[in-house]
């Protein structure tokens, strides 16, 4: 078979790549440790191997101020060229050197990945971000409550990368853009349609990608993201296998192609179809799959989608020519069980028996009782898989997650509510806020920065305990909303919030330590403490899991509340 002739690279005839190899490289080894040098984060690391790599052609490093600022207003790159979101590295000026000298690029673990010769630093707002960029300033949207914590400022220049990220997990699968177009071109079809996923895939699933690659007549490329998606989405060790198994048995191998994308996704819809447009021609692609709510990160605080179900779908329709990649689109499919075939829901006879299975469905109704997913519905190896890699719901961990003024409730209903667990059989680790000031956080001020780490240290341990299958209460103030909500990502989808709802007055009435009147008298005589509900703010939660009263309302009925909202959720038995 000849070679096909794929599409060229996004903006150019080129794939950028910046990483370095030879006596360069080894220059720049021997350099690195004279040089200063700052740790990225898991979402910078990933956006640094689709620049060095070409993914993001024809971006060739995170954006300098021009291109930042008319990105966030325009979609565009300060040449015109179609964008649709910022790829920015933000860090803390204290830790840079001055603009023209060089500063080296870390990971978490301190392994040299890349030099970047520091060109541009400039001021970033995160609140004008959100607004343009996603539409919105809910901290529900993961990455409004994300980047309150990035660096202050932006930085930009050009890079060598010396190392790409080291993997262990699925190696043959984890392609560079050039080696996915490779694999493509000896497939030897010219249409390709790029198929993105970030949830195990299903008989429908199945279904559209199939009827993608016959529409186009021409190869399918299975596609998932596996760097950082929805908070709570099922892990990638978990999704690799089931993409694997359904590959090796119910696709063709000769013209379908899988292979792992190391993508940090933005959840951000309309906008985020458009940069996984460009990735996909970055790799090969000229057809890309679009469905019902494309990148879409759910509900804001009111309960409402921050998006609409087939906005990106229309966004793409908008673009489409000029990115060069078209869209396929596709609603809803439902299963017609008489028939035993997919169609789509504009296209169910009328009269006809329909059945369909939700995601909350799959999460509630099956995986949380322990019961595997018919056979209509998905494939046996994957309905395996996930009875395998997901218990029943009264054996997994779960958080509670106390929220309120101090004075308010919490500690008097965890001392109940723990009794109540452990009767259950539930052993559980408390972490009080005053408590872990003593030892995790020791040394923390009460400035917003040091509260904000007070609480990312709480959630990254209950986080860790859940993951292990324990149950964990947390008692903390957490007056942010962003941080709390940041806390639950680490905690993920059996994160229970529970607002203690008291007035400040009430509190105030109860506090015998007299911290409250200290605070009072401290902004009478012009020095302010920041005590939470006196002279710094408290950002009660908007849509929490439990509302408590802290008065009228005795401890043990608001712990009885709780333990009915896990029974009813089915973290206890009944």
């Amino acid at each position: 078979m000849s070679k096909a002739k794929l599409i060229t690279p996004y903006g150019g005839k080129k794939l950028v790549n910046l990483v370095v190899t030879g006596s360069e490289r080894d220059d720049l080894l021997a350099r690195a440790a004279q040089l200063p040098s700052i740790k990225i984060t898991m979402r910078n690391l990933c956006d640094l191997e689709l620049l060095a790599t070409g993914g993001f052609s024809p971006l060739d490093r995170f954006m300098g101020k021009a291109d930042y600022e008319r990105v966030l207003h325009e979609m565009r790159l300060s040449d015109g060229t179609l964008f649709p979101l910022p790829i920015t590295l933000t860090a803390d000026p204290k830790e840079l050197p001055t603009v023209g000298e060089e500063i080296v690029l870390r990971n978490a673990n301190n392994d040299l990945i890349a030099v970047l010769t520091l060109e541009e630093v400039y001021h970033w707002d995160p609140e004008t971000e959100a607004a343009l960029a996603y539409g919105s300033t809910d901290a529900k949207h993961p990455m409004v409550s994300e980047m309150a914590r990035w660096g202050k400022v932006c930085i930009s220049g050009p890079m060598k990368v010396v190392n790409l990220p080291k993997y262990y997990d699925f190696i043959e699968l984890r392609r560079t853009p050039a080696q996915v177009r490779e694999l493509l071109e000896n497939m030897g079809n010219d249409n390709v349609v790029a198929f993105q996923t970030r949830n195990p895939l299903h008989r429908i699933h199945e279904e559209l990608t199939k009827r993608a690659a016959a529409e186009v007549k021409g190869s399918l490329l299975i596609h998932p993201t596996v760097g950082m998606t929805k908070p709570g989405d099922v892990d990638h060790y978990t999704r690799v296998r089931i993409y694997k198994a359904l590959v090796d048995n119910y696709y063709d191998k000769k013209s379908t192609a899988l292979s792992l994308l190391p993508l940090a996704m933005r959840m951000a819809g309309p906008k985020e179809v458009l940069l996984h447009a460009i990735i996909r021609r970055n790799h090969g692609a000229n057809h890309f799959i679009v469905g019902r709510d494309h990148a879409g990160p759910g509900k804001d605080s009111t309960g409402k989608p921050f998006y609409g179900p087939y906005d990106a779908q229309e966004n793409m329709r908008k673009y489409e020519h000029e990115l060069g990649v078209k869209m396929i689109p596709f609603e809803e499919l439902v299963y017609l069980p008489d028939e035993q075939r997919y169609v789509e829901g504009k296209d169910v006879p009328a009269g006809a028996r329909t059945l369909n299975i939700s995601g909350t469905q799959v999460r509630d109704d099956y995986l949380a009782k322990g019961k595997l997913l018919p056979e209509w519905f998905t494939r046996p190896e994957t309905a395996e898989i996930l009875r395998q890699m997901y218990p029943p719901r009264h054996k997994q961990g779960f958080c509670i997650w106390f929220t309120g003024l101090s004075g308010s409730g919490k500690s008097a209903t965890t001392q109940v509510l723990t009794s109540l667990l452990l009767e259950r059989g539930r052993e559980i680790t408390i972490l009080d806020g005053d408590v872990v000031r003593t030892h995790l956080s020791k040394g923390l001020g009460f400035s917003k920065e040091d509260r904000d780490t007070n609480i990312l240290r709480i959630g990254f341990v209950a986080g860790e305990i859940v993951h292990a299958g324990g149950a964990v209460i947390c008692a903390a103030i957490s007056p942010y909303r962003a941080t709390r909500e940041e806390a639950r990502k680490m905690v993920g989808e059996n994160f229970v919030e529970v607002y203690m709802d008291t007035p400040v007055e009430v509190c105030e009435q109860r506090d015998v330590k007299g911290l409250y009147a200290k605070a009072r008298q401290a902004m009478q005589d012009g020095h302010p403490m920041g005590f939470t509900g006196v002279d710094d703010p408290y950002e009660p939660p908007i849509a929490p899991e439990i509302t408590l009263k802290g008065y009228g309302a005795t401890p043990e009925e608001n712990a009885h509340k709780i333990v009915a909202y896990l029974e009813e959720q089915g973290f206890l038995l009944k």
